[in-house]
């Protein structure tokens, strides 16, 4: 039989210490007013942008109706109208590949069509990037901007985008979306009921920042303060949903005290994740509660695996004392724990090396709470249920004794 390390003579100074953690995240979290809520939690405008310079300007001098409309792959101009033929040009960027030919089909195909090209005619067509801002109503009043990638742009940092949008009152976050190199970020402003900020005053504020015509608006949304709070509230709902399940679950299997002792640890995972979040100022979005509940999942798992072992253990030991039942079942584990954890963090670790944004800050709560996880199962379960079985002793010697 292979050396037992003796787990239990940490239990207490691990009580202490995890106790002080969680006062530690209770504070944090009262001091620093709660949760950096994300996009996702506050009412107000998102609108999701990209840095991307003009590359065609298109003006409509017919006397009759032209709409522009696109996909991943093409480029379509729908021409109608009183006494007009209904048609649809379609120009694919497969078959015109730089944005010279693309252009000069569209000349070649549409007599009224007006077209400024503002760049070098052989960037790739399948750069070009369409504002979904962009009226698609061609004129001959205002021009249709279409922008492009420039692959020759250096990245865009976050905090100049910030510098941009600080004229804003209403409070304004800003993240990082995708690669650097593509200079997407997310925008978000808050609407606290003093009057609604629109997409065009933001575009504007950015374009006053960098450029005319440089901004290219990917996405825009706004979300409600009902929707915002009933997101919140099923964000918490879910979390203790998750907790009641994982007891009556680990009741039904095991015992109460390992039921108890399951969601004890599971609930200090999360303190631990709420504590590095609320102090860092991470921003809290729909990627912070998938990573938390995924933590709470992976944690179990490691719970219930040591459940199992002591179960074990009980029925090949029966004359071992219950602390001894503990430390040869965590040591029958130990080797499996950091084999499965040290894996899967190397993976979550491409996750955090490699990504930006809200990807990289859910990947490192991953980190932090599969750290944590391993703590709890070697401390916090194993030392709750010990606690509890040593209590249940003396309860029924007092009871011996009395009788």
């Amino acid at each position: 039989m292979k050396k037992m390390i003796r787990f239990s003579k940490f239990f207490v100074p691990a009580a202490i210490i995890s106790c002080i953690l969680a006062a530690f995240s209770i504070c944090g979290y009262i001091i620093n007013n709660g949760f950096a809520l994300g996009v996702d939690f506050q009412a107000g405008l998102i609108q999701e942008v990209q840095m991307a310079p003009t590359a065609v300007s298109l003006r409509w001098n017919g006397s009759v109706n032209a709409t522009l409309s696109h996909d991943r792959n093409n480029v379509y101009i729908v021409i109608s109208g009183a006494g007009a033929e209904s048609r649809t040009h379609t120009f694919n960027f497969s078959e015109y590949s730089t944005i010279g030919s693309l252009t000069s089909a569209m000349k070649q195909e549409l007599e009224e069509l007006e077209v400024s090209v503002v760049v070098n005619q052989s960037v790739s067509s399948q750069q070009l990037v369409f504002s979904t801002t962009s009226n698609p109503y061609l004129s001959n009043v205002s021009d249709y901007i279409i922008h492009y990638i420039d692959p020759s742009s250096s990245p865009i940092d976050i905090s100049e985008v910030r510098t941009a949008m600080s004229g804003f009152t209403q409070g304004v976050s800003v993240q990082s979306m995708g690669n650097p190199a593509d200079r997407q970020f997310m925008i978000r402003v808050e609407d606290k009921g003093e009057g609604r900020v629109t997409s065009t005053e933001i575009i504007q504020v950015l374009e006053a920042h960098f450029s005319s015509g440089s901004i290219a608006v990917l996405r825009s949304d706004y979300v409600g303060s009902r929707f915002s709070k009933d997101l919140t509230d099923q964000a918490g709902i879910l979390i203790v949903l998750t907790l009641l399940v994982i007891l009556i679950y680990s009741a039904i299997r095991f015992k109460l005290q390992f039921a108890v002792g399951a969601v004890i640890a599971i609930m200090y995972d999360g303190l631990v994740m709420i504590a590095f979040m609320v102090w860092t100022r991470m921003e809290f979005t729909t990627l912070s509660i998938a990573a938390i509940l995924t933590i709470l999942g992976y944690s179990t798992n490691n719970t219930i695996i040591f459940f199992d072992r002591v179960r074990e253990n009980l029925r090949i030991n029966p004359d071992h004392s219950f602390r001894d039942i503990i430390d040869i079942s965590l040591t029958g584990i130990l080797g499996r724990t950091i084999i499965t954890t040290a894996s899967t963090m190397l993976a979550v670790m491409a996750l955090f090396i490699f990504t930006t944004g809200s990807m990289k800050d859910f990947a490192l709560a991953l980190l932090i709470g599969m750290t944590s996880g391993v703590y709890t199962t070697l401390f916090i379960v194993s030392g709750f249920v010990n606690f509890w079985q040593n209590q249940k002793i003396k309860r029924e010697k007092k009871k011996l004794a009395a009788g």
